[in-house]
């Protein structure tokens, strides 16, 4: 089964080798997603990164 993908302009406030700690503007719902599952994308906007992930795990995270 292949999963949609979708993409959504995130700030990345903590990376470590395996995992980045993200928000879409409420740092007080911050999530962190596994880099295995995810994409980053230079915005060209200070800060803010475009994340392509799973639209499962986007839904289980709470980011949409």
């Amino acid at each position: 089964m292949r999963s949609n993908l979708t993409e959504i302009d995130v700030e990345v406030t903590h990376r470590t080798e395996k995992a980045v700690l993200v928000h879409t503007g409420d740092k007080e719902k911050s999530v962190w997603l596994p880099l295995s599952q995810v994409e980053l994308h230079d915005t060209g906007i200070p800060g803010i990164e475009a994340v392509v992930l799973p639209e499962w795990l986007a839904t289980e995270k709470g980011l949409i």
